[in-house]
């Protein structure tokens, strides 16, 4: 039961890691969290990557893929995560985020040529049926004051009243749920350029201090720009620790404990146990706000988990 173990835990890091970061909102802008967090990770990663040898293992066309990878998997996919979070909030960003499996299993289909079984597109439709049951039309998903005309309607009494008609579904979470939906098929293109490199014996923690290394070069260049500048806030040394913490529980030990588990256990189970993240941050959030997740929260956490499994096994 080691590499059980050890998934459930690269799991448990990942969503330590979201919660972490759902404690910066309205503390740290987005690109200087991006920048804190890409080069935490990127010093961390690499000198692993040094102590062990990693950085031979990097031709330069595999550093192209790798570069691919990190521009659409880190540099856009993690400005988008963290923003989805600051918006929705750790729970429904990570739920959104099961959609990489779906995504990358259709990529993979469509530029190298995999098959799709029967399996594999009920794990899809598992997903899809999970993250809409659990995110559902809650009352913030509506937004109020439609210019509609009003429809006059007859009491009993036969006194006119006007009531507003039923408002659209738009509001505060929709773009939260796009962000969240970009950050998923980010991720999952990140991975399909990333595949190559990988599957040709580059070194994991190099290949990681390969993208973050890139990715904090292309937030310091945003600097020079008037958006790079805009926005920023005072330095926080408990904001800083709270954004290492992240990149360490994300990108260094979750990705440690993962690579560990994928050593000594079955791809398709540990991707599985790997990615009951949704699940796992459900009691985080109860603990932090007090409010228990409603069932159909926890249902649809369930069912978005059962669908991977099946695309993943």
């Amino acid at each position: 039961m080691i590499s059980e173990i050890l998934a459930v835990a690269a799991a448990l890091c990942a969503a330590l890691s979201s919660m972490f970061i759902s404690e910066l909102k309205g503390r740290v802008p987005l690109l200087q969290l991006a920048r804190w967090q890409m080069t935490a990770a990127f010093v961390m990663t690499g000198l692993i990557s040094l102590s062990i040898g990693g950085w031979r293992s990097v031709g330069l066309w595999q550093f192209g893929f790798l570069a691919a990878s990190s521009f659409f998997g880190i540099a856009i996919a993690s400005t988008t995560y963290f923003a989805a979070i600051y918006s929705v909030g750790p729970r429904i960003t990570a739920l959104l985020f099961s959609l990489t499996s779906p995504f990358a299993l259709t990529m993979g289909y469509i530029a190298l040529g995999e098959t799709i079984t029967f399996q594999q597109a009920l794990g899809v439709a598992f997903v899809l049926c999970g993250i809409v049951l659990a995110i559902g039309t809650p009352r913030r998903f509506i937004t109020r004051g439609s210019s509609a005309p009003a429809m006059p309607v007859i009491t009993p009494s036969s006194i006119p009243v006007t009531v507003a008609p039923k408002p659209p579904l738009k509001g505060p979470l929709f773009p939260g749920v796009v962000l969240g939906v970009v950050t998923a098929f980010g991720q999952a293109l990140g991975t399909l350029f990333a595949r190559p490199a990988m599957a040709s014996g580059v070194e994991p923690f190099t290949a990681m201090a390969v993208r973050s290394g890139l990715a904090a070069l292309f937030f310091l260049a945003i600097l020079a720009l008037p958006i790079g500048r805009a926005g920023r806030a005072a330095f926080q040394p408990g904001a800083l620790g709270l954004a290492i913490g992240s990149a360490f529980f994300g990108m260094v030990l979750g990705m440690s404990l993962l690579m560990a588990a994928l050593h000594e256990g079955e791809a398709g189970i540990v991707a599985t146990l790997s990615s009951i993240t949704p699940v796992l941050i459900l009691p985080m959030v109860w603990i932090r706000s007090r409010e228990p997740p409603s069932r159909r929260a926890w249902f649809g956490a369930g069912l978005a988990v059962l669908g991977t499994a099946l695309i993943s096994i």
